[in-house]
């Protein structure tokens, strides 16, 4: 096997690559931002400025510019797949496609129409979201939803342990304290609506409850890792062995 170097790539491995948001968050095991959370090596890149006020609440267009130069940055070091660290990236989701060479995935909002294909046409997705209020038609057009009114959402702005940590950048994170929280939240999405037969987890913090949540609700539970590692296996097959 012949192997070629590349000017101005200095290492190689990593299939997948992070963009992430410009700001202070811890990252426990199954955070996005944790290179621990998964079986095979990830880049990252910050996004320099591109802050969760500026995406989440100001839904500042020009952050465009910043996300496809750190996008850009990771295709030149080799990765083949770019994501993000905060599903909110959901209104940038076509520009960036457009400007890259490589699949472009931001959101985890983008499986919801692969999941409402999956279940019956009265049945709904419930998403527990960092920041409920500010998912609008236009994140879930942005990242292909045909049926929003088959999609029920709620948000952890009102939790004071995830608000501290995430929201307000606090910079201590109390693990056991927002599980209950978002545990709390997926069964009163459940309860209030019991068509609800998928949650999916919008924010990059969050994974590291999903096991919790599943517990909890009997549900399937999807999140911003259900999807990297989904776009990681088509990238990266392996032949099949054994005995025919």
């Amino acid at each position: 096997m012949i192997v070629k170097a590349q000017q101005g790539r200095y290492s190689a491995g990593e299939t997948i690559g992070i963009i992430l948001l410009d700001c202070l968050l811890p990252l426990p095991p199954g955070d996005v931002g944790n290179a621990t959370t998964y079986p095979f090596p990830v880049r990252y890149q910050v996004a320099k400025s591109a802050s969760i006020e500026r995406l989440i609440y100001r839904r500042d267009l020009s952050l465009l510019e910043p996300f496809i130069q750190a996008g850009q940055a990771l295709v030149s070091q080799g990765v083949r797949a770019v994501t993000s660290d905060c599903g909110f990236m959901a209104l940038f989701q076509e520009e960036m496609a457009q400007a890259l060479q490589v699949p472009v995935f931001l959101s985890s909002l983008l499986q919801i129409p692969f999941i409402q294909q999956t279940l019956r046409r009265e049945e709904k997705v419930g998403v527990i979201s960092a920041e409920g209020s500010q998912i609008t038609t236009r994140h879930l057009a942005a990242v292909g939803v045909r049926f929003p009114e088959r999609v029920v959402i709620t948000g952890l702005e009102d939790s004071l342990p995830f608000r501290r940590a995430i929201l307000d950048e606090g910079g201590v994170l109390d693990l056991e304290a927002v599980e209950a929280d978002v545990v709390e939240r997926a069964l009163g999405l459940v309860k209030t609506d019991p068509a609800i037969k998928t949650i999916l987890l919008e924010c990059s913090n969050l994974p590291p409850y999903a096991a919790a949540v599943q517990e909890a609700t009997g549900l399937p539970v999807f999140d911003f890792n259900t999807m990297i590692n989904f776009v990681h296996s088509s990238l990266v097959r392996e032949r099949y062995g054994g005995v025919v």
